[in-house]
Formats: C-alpha cells, sequence, structure tokens
C-alpha cells in the first residue's frame, strides 16, 4: 500500500528517479524550457519550484542549498557548438553568453563555461523576485512519443507570454464543433448562391412586366382643357 507515500515511482529506483529530476531540473535551469512526459514534468515541477524560492534569498547559505540539490556543472557549452544550428541558439528567456567565452580542450570537452549554480543564483533568482510562487506552467503539445504513446509537454519558465502562445492539440469536443462551424458556414454560402439567381430572374421578370404595362407616349390620354373661371356682373 502506497498510503501517505509522496511522488511517484516513475518505474525507477530511488537513485535514478533523483539523478533524472535533477538533469531535467538542470536542462530546464539552461534553456528556459524542456520537452518531456507529462508524468516527468509533474514530478519535476515542484522540485524546480523549490530551488527558485532559495535562489531569491541570495545568500550564501541559499546557494549552498542549491548545491546540495543539484549537481554544478558547466552549461551553454552548445552556444559554441558549431554542429547545433544557429536557429536553436536564440534564448528568449536569458542572454547568452558569446561564443569566445566556451573553451573546449582537444578532447572536446567543455574547460570553461558558466556554471549552473552561479546561473541560478545571478540569473533565474533575480527574474522571479516580484513573483511570490508559480514560477514554471506545463503546456501540452498534443504531440505523443514513439513507442508507448505517451504524452508530450512543454515545461518552461514564465514570465516570456508576450510572444504567441504555445498551442496544444484540440480536444475532439473542439474538433467536433468546429466541422459543425464550417458545416454551417458552408450551407449558408450555398443557400446565398442558389438566391442570388432566383432574385435576379424576378427583377428581370418585373422589369419586363412593367414595359408591357406602360402605354406609348403617343396613345397617351389627353388632358381636360381647364374651363374659364365665370366673373360675377
Amino acid at each position: 500500500m502506497r498510503h501517505r507515500v509522496y511522488g511517484k515511482q516513475l518505474s525507477r529506483d530511488s537513485e535514478h528517479r533523483r539523478a533524472m529530476i535533477r538533469n531535467l531540473a538542470a536542462g530546464l535551469f539552461e534553456h528556459g524550457q524542456i520537452e518531456t512526459t507529462l508524468p516527468k514534468a509533474k514530478a519535476v515541477q515542484p522540485f524546480v519550484e523549490k530551488i527558485i524560492t532559495i535562489a531569491k534569498k541570495q545568500t550564501f547559505g541559499a546557494r549552498r542549498q542549491i548545491e546540495a540539490k543539484l549537481n554544478d556543472r558547466r552549461i551553454h557549452g552548445w552556444v559554441a557548438d558549431t554542429n547545433v544550428p544557429d536557429a536553436r541558439k536564440d534564448n528568449p528567456w536569458f542572454d547568452l553568453p558569446d561564443a569566445g567565452e566556451i573553451e573546449f580542450n582537444r578532447y572536446g570537452e567543455i574547460r570553461k563555461a558558466p556554471r549552473l549554480v552561479q546561473h541560478i543564483m545571478s540569473r533565474i533568482g533575480p527574474m522571479f523576485a516580484d513573483r511570490d510562487g508559480g514560477y514554471t506552467r506545463i503546456i501540452a503539445t498534443g504531440r505523443h512519443r514513439l513507442g508507448d504513446g505517451s504524452d508530450l509537454v512543454l515545461l518552461q519558465l514564465v514570465g516570456v507570454e508576450e510572444g504567441p502562445e504555445v498551442g496544444g492539440g484540440t480536444s475532439g469536443r473542439r474538433r467536433q464543433a468546429d466541422r459543425r462551424t464550417a458545416y454551417a458556414a458552408k450551407l449558408r454560402k450555398e443557400a446565398a448562391a442558389k438566391a442570388e439567381p432566383a432574385e435576379d430572374e424576378t427583377a428581370k421578370d418585373e422589369t419586363a412586366t412593367a414595359v408591357v404595362e406602360e402605354p406609348p407616349a403617343d396613345e397617351a390620354e389627353p388632358q381636360p382643357e381647364a374651363e374659364p373661371e365665370k366673373t360675377e356682373e
């Protein structure tokens, strides 16, 4: 029985599950959003919220708490990677470092790059200084993972809602309502197209009848002459 047991197992043991949640949280802090399955997003969301709340304190103790929860590592190495397309190097959440600030050794390993904990303390924490909770959101994409068909969602940091909203898939009820609306519009269009020729024929018939009934100008009835007024003697 799982009475009063918090969280989901996600088909993993405790060590594997803890490492997976840490990696998902690190990817979210590095990129601003990640794509994962819905159960994983719900599992990592509280963990991320607590870390951001700690980072807002901006103290040395808060930094040590974050280091205990996350594995500090070098991030943003993909900015200087030539194999990554330039279209994927745009980040609306925070400014990325220049490619010259990142160095690799002769084996291709990152030797110099920003650190994850420093990034959280200097950028993520101040970004939500005026927000009391609710730092992340889950957006359904409407797509499913190949294999098991699990729902894929976007877990992202809030605060960049000025752009177009990421839309998910529409429900069956919405698709049915859209089909009904389109069918009704089609029927109205067909009815209007059929009514236009009928109105044109009616107008032509009325015009022809008016022309036949109108008498010619020569056969018009003469107007009676006005009688002269009689004067009293």
